[in-house]
């Protein structure tokens, strides 16, 4: 399978919490672990912003209090990986957005793989079948060897070990969105996205009206 570009962090470093969730939605994820390296294309995700005196306040975001060792990576540059664990159990991947200083991340919450599915299959051996290999945040982390170690991660650059790439564009008609999952606050946010034809993505979609003012699907894209 060829190679794709680089997703170009640009697009990311200017984005609201839709633009950001939009244009990852479709892209690849590329990551060198042990054993080799595993792709997938990203199918769901989930937006969150950041403290209350931010542009976009939101109370389920792990910055909302503000900037601590633990999510400094959301405060920084667009397109490094923020690393935290979920539940104390499953290591969970976020790509950093906006402009330095104003907290962001999109949570990968599905995949389908690509790309070294035997390896990623080696790593979910409880998965029954390929769309359940990086179904969830934490089953996503588990196939693509995502840990702290990768905490920081530059994903838009060509020697990172984590890689982002751009993938084609999903049709505006095939993209679902509704609230946001297992958040115990601002949980009618309509701020998660999936692929409506990837069977990888997490069953819960109960809709909701977009309750911001920017676009439901910006012009962009993750292609250009």
């Amino acid at each position: 399978m060829p190679t794709p570009d680089l997703f170009d962090a640009l697009r990311l470093a200017d984005a609201t919490p839709v633009q950001a969730a939009r244009r990852l939605l479709g892209s690849y994820l590329e990551v060198d672990g042990p054993g080799g390296t595993v792709r997938m294309r990203i199918v769901e995700v989930e937006a969150y912003g950041g403290p209350p005196d931010s542009r976009f306040p939101d109370p389920a975001s792990h910055g909302y209090r503000g900037r601590s060792d633990r999510n400094t990576v959301m405060f920084g540059d667009a397109g490094h990986l923020y690393v935290y664990r979920s539940y104390g159990i499953h290591w969970c991947g976020n790509i950093s957005y906006g402009p330095v200083g104003q907290c962001g991340g999109v949570l990968m919450r599905a995949g389908e793989i690509v790309a070294g599915d035997q390896l990623a299959r080696s790593r979910r051996l409880t998965a029954r079948t390929d769309p359940q290999l990086a179904c969830g945040p934490g089953n996503l982390g588990s196939a693509m060897a995502i840990d702290q170690n990768f905490n920081g991660a530059a994903v838009c650059t060509a020697n990172s070990p984590v890689r982002l790439l751009r993938g084609p564009r999903i049709p505006a008609a095939a993209v679902g969105h509704g609230p946001r999952v297992g958040v115990s606050t601002a949980q009618d946010r309509p701020w998660r996205f999936w692929d409506e034809r990837s069977p990888a993505v997490s069953k819960y979609r109960r809709a909701a009206p977009l309750r911001v003012s920017e676009p439901l699907v910006d012009g962009g894209g993750s292609t250009t």
